[in-house]
């Protein structure tokens, strides 16, 4: 079936499309939308600018929206990306990352329902130590891009996520019992290669913005380039 996923450069819509590619499915376009509001209750943030990098690393085009993040009325925008993808793409459903956001979820379902699109959530409740794992066997280079949780502090910023991670991750939830894969929010991703990525994104420049009162911070990726490639530009 040709799929449209929708695509934050995160770990879990790269596991979800890998998933998606491995029943056959053909990922016809990546589908972004980009928010002004940090706080989004749909979309990812951190380095979501950097979707166009993505497109051209995978090789796979790139529908792309923006949103002022109203809760609810985000949605519209959302439906109306996904419908100029169906016309640029002649998709006939939609692939999501969603582990275990009912909220999103439902919301997506609804717009695919009245759009007449299958709605795939290949990770949905998924074991989130599962989810690191096959993430780590899939050889996605993901790193960390923000963090909003206690004891997570600044030197988890740029973090890869690899075997020593999963073990952390491991005792900080029996310890304080926080999401792993963090589905409430904990933490942010984004993958920068992966065996699917025709081209990796190499971070040349980075800054960190760290808040210590609020158990927060973020992984500000201020140049990429694309390696063997003459792509090197500041976003």
């Amino acid at each position: 079936m040709k799929l449209g996923i929708l695509f934050s450069g995160g770990k879990d819509s790269f596991l979800a499309m890998l998933k998606a590619m491995e029943n056959h499915h053909e990922i016809a376009c990546l589908i972004t939308i980009i928010s002004k509001n940090n706080e989004s209750y749909m979309f990812h943030v951190p380095a979501i600018e950097l979707a166009c990098y993505h497109a051209k690393a995978l090789d796979i085009p790139l529908v792309e929206g923006r949103t002022q993040g109203i809760k609810e009325k985000e949605l519209t925008d959302l439906k109306i990306v996904i419908k100029e993808a169906m016309i640029k793409y002649q998709i006939n459903g939609i692939v999501t990352g969603a582990i275990a956001s009912t909220y999103q979820t439902s919301r997506i379902q609804r717009i695919c329902d009245e759009l007449g699109l299958w709605c795939f959530n290949p990770l949905w409740e998924m074991d989130q130590m599962l989810v690191l794992r096959e993430i780590i066997n899939a050889k996605l280079k993901t790193i960390i891009t923000g963090i909003a949780a206690y004891p997570l502090d600044e030197k988890w910023l740029g973090r890869e996520i690899d075997d020593k991670f999963y073990e952390d991750v491991l005792l900080l939830e029996k310890k304080y019992m926080i999401n792993p894969a963090g589905e409430g929010g904990e933490f942010e991703t984004l993958v920068t290669g992966s065996p699917i990525h025709k081209y990796t994104i190499k971070i040349l420049e980075t800054e960190k913005q760290y808040c210590p009162a609020e158990n927060w911070g973020i992984l500000m990726i201020k140049k990429v380039e694309l390696e063997n490639t003459h792509i090197n530009q500041s976003v």
